[in-house]
């Protein structure tokens, strides 16, 4: 909480909420009288500038992304510090504030047990949970005390700093080899007919402005994304994003806002919007994560703008039957950091460019198998928005992409920008608007109906159609792709299939696909098209392709994934280590360890026993005590099990297919097992400790 407002360590805190803070016990008192989710202003003063005052804005968890405090008292009979909790939890999961006597009684023994052992005043041993990085936050900021930024192969990219200064601002994690690693007017986005009247939606110009900046101003919003660092779940590469994002939605009781996935990477974030029209700051939640699109669709409450707040915001006119063409004219709009619209305009040189990201060391989120627009010119590559006509209605989302590069030997975060087409967002959109019957959400007190998506699992690259014909390919296949596309001239072929998935039982690295239901199909949009028409109730969705295979012609059925937008929903900490399923950048390797495929370590925290015995990120669990461990829950079962310095014996496999078996030590008095779960039913992340040691007695759920 204190690291997402910026207070840096050895901060001597003068003032929370607007109350004088003396000593710890004063703190902790005003702090547990705050409820969840308020912004109050923090002041305090840092040791090599004492005599100037900081206030900042702290935002109390809405979520339980962390312990609810506890005091340490250090025991130096036993040699432990005894952990005391601070505040009550009542069943309903709320935490209620002890008495001011019971708290001041326990600091109070707390004091005289260290006076008489001459000890000073009680503190925290203050261990790390985790350790972050310096990388690119979101499109154009890193949030961290250096960055440096230089261009190779048309790419913007932004180097990793690895410094113990960084350190001063809170939790860290590295990512390494090992693995070591933030009246209300009701306007409906639905997409509108290109012909429809401007003039319904056109505001007020202001001075000196465009047309596209004075309509879009009212729908374009700036992200704050934090990520905690308890919960960087799917390799995520850092804690701190910033990103401009669209409107697409508002009316009473809902609002929706689009925006790329190297701005909001993962469920796990706590989310700030502001917006351009009216001075405001509003939470809002992750609602839809696309698992191949690169996009993101975030939920805030209309009613936490105030009547001016949500009179001065508008959903944004789409066009998705309008795709945009070569050689056509468009404005790029988006916001600058202190919130000022800016646009220029383009030339859409390439509007069905093949994406291709990189493989990452450490797997996270990578967008595939989709069609991106490239502009001449753009405000460089760390720029987003949207794509507009010159009347301000919306054909793309001026979107960032996360990859890495080698660069001198070493790995290096990149992003760069390209345009998704809108009617990517439109399809998923309109589910939720109009509902469907995918699994449902609660959103601002309103339980939605959420989209389910059936994917084809498989990594796809195009070929052109000169280099299929020396694989093979006959004249007729050349002749009739050539015909669906004139303009590209290429084939699809099978890079990879996710690991896990329907379609590595049938699909062959090097396959080349050539139609659906007879339909040639040559590009990513065509494969999209067919999945969209797969029925929501089909418990067999599959498409029948031909597949051009060694010299030879095959009629096969595939099998498509149904997902949904939640992704990681799970985690556990166990020994210091954040376990959870194999997401989905770990399938796409194209491998997963046999016999029930284990449970997959995202990351590990300093000063723990995975620490100091060598349980290292990129490996799944497979056996605890000899004991098969297939998924999540026969994991927690198993470690329940399991005794306070108990020695375990754990069978891992590494990424790339090397088995090792190590002993570790539990330690679950300064290393308790918990887990984080997502409840659709309330929209929150709930922390639950399964197994912990305290005051000698073993704690278990």
């Amino acid at each position: 909480m204190l690291s997402r407002a910026g207070v840096p360590r050895h901060a001597i805190i003068r003032k929370l909420a607007g109350k004088d803070v003396s000593d710890v016990k004063e703190f902790l008192l005003v702090l547990l009288k705050l409820s969840k989710g308020v912004r109050v202003p923090l002041e305090f003063n840092t040791y090599t500038d004492r005599h100037r005052s900081k206030s900042v804005l702290v935002t109390m968890d809405r979520n339980e992304w962390y312990a609810p405090p506890q005091w340490y008292t250090r025991d130096d009979i036993n040699g432990i510090w005894q952990i005391d909790p601070a505040v009550q939890t009542e069943t309903s999961g709320n935490m209620r504030l002890n008495s001011d006597k019971e708290i001041l009684n326990t600091v109070a023994s707390a004091d005289t047990q260290h006076e008489a052992l001459n000890l000073g005043s009680p503190i925290s041993p203050g261990c790390k949970e985790t350790e972050s990085v310096c990388l690119p936050s979101g499109n154009n900021e890193t949030v961290a005390l250096e960055n440096d930024q230089s261009s190779l192969d048309g790419v913007e990219y932004k180097r990793r700093r690895f410094s113990e200064k960084n350190a001063d601002h809170g939790s860290m994690m590295t990512s390494d080899d090992k693995g070591e690693v933030i009246e209300l007017p009701v306007t409906d986005n639905s997409p509108v007919d290109a012909n429809a009247e401007i003039d319904d939606v056109m505001p007020s110009m202001g001075s000196g402005a465009s047309v596209p900046e004075t309509i879009l101003e009212a729908a374009l919003a700036m992200f704050e994304v934090h990520i905690p660092p308890s919960a960087m779940l799917d390799g995520v590469q850092g804690q701190h994003f910033y990103g401009t994002g669209l409107v697409i939605h508002h009316s009473e009781n809902l609002g929706l806002v689009a925006v790329d996935r190297n701005t909001v990477p993962i469920a796990v974030s706590d989310v700030m919007l502001s917006f351009s029209s009216y001075p405001v700051e509003i939470p809002a939640e992750v609602v839809f994560l696309h698992p191949v699109h690169n996009y993101a669709l975030v939920a805030y409450n209309p009613e936490s703008l105030g009547v001016a707040g949500a009179a001065a915001l508008r959903a944004a006119v789409l066009l998705p039957e309008t795709p945009l063409q070569r050689g056509e004219s468009v404005h790029l709009v988006g916001l600058s950091r202190s919130l000022q619209v800016t646009s220029r305009k383009s030339i859409v040189t390439d509007p069905g460019a093949a994406l291709n990201v990189r493989y990452s060391d450490c797997p996270r989120y990578r967008a595939m198998n989709m069609e991106v627009i490239e502009l001449d010119t753009d405000f460089g590559r760390s720029f987003s928005g949207v794509l507009s006509d010159e009347f301000g209605r919306v054909k793309a989302l001026w979107a960032s992409f996360s990859t890495q590069v080698k660069y001198n030997a070493q790995s290096e975060h990149m992003q760069f920008v390209r345009g998704i087409p809108i009617h990517f967002i439109c399809e998923v959109l309109d589910k939720i608007v109009k509902g469907n019957s995918g699994p449902s959400l609660l959103i601002n007190g309103i339980r939605r109906s959420m989209p389910t998506l059936y994917i084809l699992e498989a990594e796809l690259y195009p070929t052109l159609l000169s280099k299929a014909r020396s694989f093979g390919l006959s004249d007729n296949w050349i002749l009739a792709l050539a015909k669906k596309d004139p303009v590209r001239r290429q084939v699809l072929r099978v890079k990879g299939c996710l690991a896990g998935s329907k379609a590595e039982k049938v699909l062959e690295q090097g396959d080349m696909l050539l139609a659906i239901d007879g339909n040639p199909i040559t590009c990513f949009q065509d494969i999209d098209s067919a999945c969209n028409l797969v029925s929501v109730d089909d418990k067999t969705a599959e498409l029948k392709f031909t597949v051009f295979r060694q010299g030879t012609e095959l009629l096969v059925s595939v099998g498509l994934d149904a997902r949904n937008g939640f992704e990681t929903t799970r985690m556990m900490n166990w020994a210091g280590a954040i376990i959870q399923e194999s997401h989905r950048a770990v399938r796409a390797l194209g491998f997963l360890p046999e016999n029930g495929h284990g449970v997959y370590i995202n990351r590990w925290c300093h000063g723990s026993p995975a620490h100091r015995y060598g349980l290292y990120a990129l490996q799944w669990i497979v056996e605890i005590n000899g004991k098969a461990i297939p998924d999540l829950d026969t994991f927690v079962e198993v470690t329940r099990d399991l005794d306070h310095d108990a020695f375990v014996r754990v069978k891992t496999v590494h990424l790339n297919g090397k088995p090792r078996v190590l002993t570790l030590k539990q330690d679950l008095h300064y290393w308790p097992t918990w887990e984080l779960c997502f409840d659709t039913g309330t929209a929150t992340w709930h922390r639950t400790v399964i197994k912990a040691h305290m005051l000698g007695k073993l704690l278990s759920v």
